[in-house]
């Protein structure tokens, strides 16, 4: 029970909720997007009705995600997608503020479906969006309570596991609501995907293995953006790495970049370490991923499109947010670098045939 008397969450300790805020608190100094838009909607509550059933990591910087949707007017519940990356200091300041989680650290497989359960099978209480990581919660949807889709406006879902699965159903004519799938945004591949695992896989294999990388010898499975930057990070600190690959095109850039391309098979019982960054099944190894402001406020944004969408804006299928969107949320990051874009001239934006305020690239655009 947390101080205001409520029990609705299951975490590991509340007495932890102190230390967990001011953790939260850090967070939102780094979190300049999101911030700005609570700073924006000005008392405005784009999300109000929304119901929100969440399945990601439970950190402090996705607790700046889960305050910010309940700043814009939506109700939340929330589980891990992860059993071993919940902050349980987080959790607790989460649940003290009446905010119903259920995640703890070294959660068992029970446990975690369990989690997940307890977010949905609530009484009086039925999900209107989904935001998945993984693709579990929508899974567990879809096996235990198939009615509820009635009344889903749609699925945000960010890993690319989650969109394969997501994917999977389009094919078989089983995906009943749309989806957006935030993954594949320029903002998410090019700054989260790329930047962020340059420098998160190097802090987890030093917490995980407490190795030393030079001379070490990596086999990096995949060299899309996360690829490449595990890669980049781990050639950087002096270990031998080696790629492989099933897209040409990306093979070629691994070898332009100077690694070496080979088949897994021809190298595992020599190497040190193996690093999959594939979204595939069968992986050796898992990386934690370091999550970037520009992600969350992906997350918010693409939920706040599906809730508003006008009837018939959406079919039952997997979209992108819109590069408007996605432009945006690049630009709201620029001031943390005191950068400063270049403003089309009317000459300029007709000869392009632009808009001068955007978008600037084509919705293919990767």
């Amino acid at each position: 029970m947390n101080s205001k008397g409520s029990r609705d969450f299951c975490i590991k300790n509340i007495k932890l909720a102190d230390f967990g805020r001011r953790e939260i608190e850090l967070a939102e100094d780094e979190m300049t997007a999101l911030m700005a838009l609570r700073k924006a909607a000005q008392g405005e509550k784009p999300l109000a009705g929304a119901k929100i059933v969440g399945c990601t990591h439970v950190t402090a910087q996705t607790a700046v995600l889960f305050e910010t949707l309940v700043v814009l007017g939506a109700q939340c519940r929330w589980a891990a997608c992860n059993i071993y990356s919940t902050q349980d200091e987080v959790a607790a300041a989460l649940a003290e503020q009446a905010f119903p989680v259920f995640a703890w650290k070294g959660e068992s497989e029970d446990d975690f479906w369990w989690c997940i359960d307890r977010c949905v099978n609530v009484e009086g209480w039925e999900p209107n969006m989904i935001l998945d990581d993984g693709g579990d919660m929508t899974h567990w949807i879809y096996k235990k309570y198939p009615h509820l889709f009635k009344k889903v406006n749609g699925i945000v879902e960010e890993s690319i596991t989650g969109i394969h699965r997501l994917h999977h159903l389009s094919k078989a004519g089983k995906l009943c609501v749309p989806a957006i799938n935030v993954n594949d945004s320029v903002t998410k591949q090019k700054f989260d995907n790329l930047y962020c695992c340059r420098e998160s896989i190097l802090d987890s294999l030093k917490k995980t293995a407490d190795i030393m990388f030079g001379g070490k010898q990596v086999v990096v499975c995949g060299y899309g953006e996360v690829g490449k930057g595990c890669s980049a990070a781990l050639k950087a600190m002096g270990s031998v790495v080696y790629v492989t690959e099933i897209d040409p095109i990306c093979a070629l850039q691994a070898c332009m970049d100077g690694f070496r391309l080979t088949k897994l098979g021809d190298v595992v019982r020599q190497v040190d370490m193996v690093i999959t960054c594939t979204g595939m099944l069968r992986n050796i190894i898992n990386k934690q991923k370091l999550f970037a402001s520009s992600v969350y406020f992906l997350k918010a944004l693409a939920l706040i499109e599906l809730f508003n969408a006008p009837e018939g804006r959406y079919k039952q299928d997997v979209y992108l947010l819109p590069k408007k969107l996605d432009e945006y949320v690049a630009s709201l990051h620029l001031h943390t670098f005191d950068a400063h874009l270049t403003e089309l001239t009317d000459e300029q934006a007709k000869y392009m045939g632009l808009s001068k305020n955007g978008p600037f690239k084509p919705s293919y655009y990767r």
